[in-house]
């Protein structure tokens, strides 16, 4: 970013195919986060393809199914609604009118604890690209518990309100896929190999703890009338992320019960269901 290292000259310490492959995956996702890609991450996927000594044959795969996801991202909620924001000023002088969802809070609670199994369950999942599918669910988690609270919202509006509360799209991807590049040189150190490495209790907890903190402020947020601004919103999501990394402990088994369920054909229809 800073522009100090050229991608020729990273790509040449990466002496794994196993480890180009994975960097190359990282790139791929990173790019769709937010979406379909542009003509100008389309050109540096082309050229890092080349400088990583690539075949079309092995990132055919990866790039079809995370087109596939990127389109879902995009269409993760119906288009209606508008999501506001009030200043630190409008919410000390302006009434606040709570809404009552029209389920109950241990049935949304019970939501935000399914798709957060789901998504802790897919960092558990040898495929890299299978971590595209977080970014959409939570979409979808955010939606529905606008929806109880009687307010729908396009996807637009929710990648507002998430990166308003703190939660970065493309800052996922890459520390997802750091985790799974950093575990693979430690793993090859120990004598493992990149499959097995970093079982990724680690990033369980972060995928686990992030959805389901999301969860928890998204419901807060629509059930006090929306009038949280950015900086309340992102406050209360950190005070939510630590107890919730500490509850993943607790849902650890379910998690990677679900993960022995999950076949990677079964993600794309997973995430169109949810």
């Amino acid at each position: 970013m800073l522009k100090r290292v050229s991608v020729n000259s990273i790509v040449t310490l990466l002496d794994d195919q196993n480890y180009r492959q994975l960097a190359y995956e990282m790139a791929v996702c990173v790019c769709d986060a937010d979406g379909i890609q542009t003509a100008d991450e389309r050109r540096f996927l082309d050229d890092l393809r080349v400088a990583l000594r690539l075949s079309t044959e092995q990132t055919e795969l990866v790039e079809h199914e995370a087109v596939a996801l990127a389109h879902l991202i995009d269409d993760s909620a119906s288009p209606a609604g508008t999501l506001t924001h009030s200043s630190s000023a409008e919410i000390s002088s302006k009434r606040v009118l709570a809404v009552v969802a029209n389920v109950s809070e241990a049935e949304l609670d019970k939501s935000i604890l399914n798709y957060s199994i789901l998504n802790g369950a897919l960092e558990l999942l040898p495929q890299s690209w299978a971590s595209m599918a977080i970014i959409p669910l939570q979409i979808k988690m955010v939606y529905r518990i606008g929806k109880a609270h009687g307010v729908e919202l396009d996807t637009k509006h929710i990648k507002e309100f998430i990166a308003a509360a703190g939660v970065g799209l493309t800052s996922q991807y890459i520390e997802q896929f750091g985790r799974k590049l950093f575990g693979g040189f430690l793993g090859k150190m120990a004598g493992k190999t990149l499959g097995k490495v970093g079982s990724a209790t680690s990033g369980v907890a972060f995928s686990f703890a992030t959805t389901y903190a999301l969860g928890q402020v998204s419901k807060r947020y629509y059930a006090g009338g929306r009038v949280m601004n950015s900086a309340i919103l992102r406050d209360t999501f950190e005070n939510l992320l630590e107890p919730a990394k500490q509850l993943q402990a607790q849902y650890l088994p379910q998690i990677q019960q679900k993960a022995g369920t999950l076949d990677v054909t079964q993600v794309m229809s997973i995430v169109r269901a949810a």
